[in-house]
This record gives structure tokens, C-alpha cells and sequence, in this order.
């Protein structure tokens, strides 16, 4: 075994994780676009359909996401009319976010979007539970 192979790429566990989720990413576009979502914001958005209301911390929490990477994006939702930002009234350094009427619309409309995805992965179900569970315990792990 020759001391550089842990430098090939083939030998690289991130590599095809990172590739797999730019790749599934980019299937999701299209559909997004239909939707005036980014992935990013769909995923936000998805946590919002299901709590109604949180505030930046948690959302970050949830999505892995630094509240660097969140201010600009909720902005941008906010522009659209799908989320509304306020400072909570017991601690001004906490910022709500709650779902509009027209962010619960949008939710008839994203009904599509799991089975369009899908589509594109062709795994069988045992083998998309298994990947699941495997990546969500390296999430942990990290």
C-alpha cells in the first residue's frame, strides 16, 4: 500500500457525498424555480410548514445553517411574502419567524417536489432508510 493513497480521491468518503448532494441539488432547481425557491429556502421552508413559528437559532439548528447564512435568506423570504421576521418582545436579541398565509399556500404547491426528487434517485426504500440513517449518524458525530 503506497502512503499517498489516502490522498485518492476515490479513497475519499466526502467526496462522493459531496458530489451525490451538489448533483441532487441541481435537480431540485428546476422544480424550486417553479416555486420561486431556492433549496435553502425550501429547506427553511419546510421547517416553518411544520413548526409555523421559531426563532434564527433553532431554524439554524435544524438546517445546520449559521445565522450568517440565514439573515440574508430570510430577507429574501420575507420579500416574498412567505415568512414574516419580528423581535421577540421579552428578548430583543431574539428574531421570530413566523409563516404568512401565502408561505402556507406555497405548501399545496411544494407537494410535488418529494416525489419529483424521487424520481431521480433511484434507490429502493430499505436502501434510502439505510442512507438516511447513516448520514444522520455522521451528522451526529460531527
Amino acid at each position: 500500500m503506497d502512503k499517498y493513497d489516502c490522498l485518492k480521491l476515490e479513497n475519499q468518503l466526502c467526496f462522493p457525498l459531496y458530489a451525490c448532494s451538489k448533483e441532487i441539488v441541481r435537480k431540485y432547481k428546476p422544480v424550486l424555480d417553479e416555486l420561486n425557491l431556492t433549496y435553502t429556502q425550501y429547506i427553511a421552508m419546510m421547517v416553518l410548514w411544520e413548526r409555523k413559528q421559531t426563532n434564527v437559532k433553532e431554524l439554524g439548528e435544524c438546517l445546520y445553517l449559521d445565522s450568517g447564512t440565514l439573515t440574508p435568506l430570510l430577507k429574501k423570504m420575507e420579500q416574498k411574502g412567505y415568512i414574516e421576521r419580528k423581535r421577540s418582545e421579552s428578548d430583543e436579541r431574539n428574531l421570530i419567524i413566523s409563516i404568512t398565509k401565502q408561505g402556507e399556500q406555497l405548501r399545496e404547491e411544494a407537494l410535488r417536489v418529494p416525489s419529483t426528487i424521487g424520481q431521480c434517485v433511484k434507490l429502493e426504500p430499505e436502501e434510502a432508510k439505510a442512507l438516511y440513517d447513516i448520514l444522520y449518524k455522521i451528522l451526529r458525530g460531527l
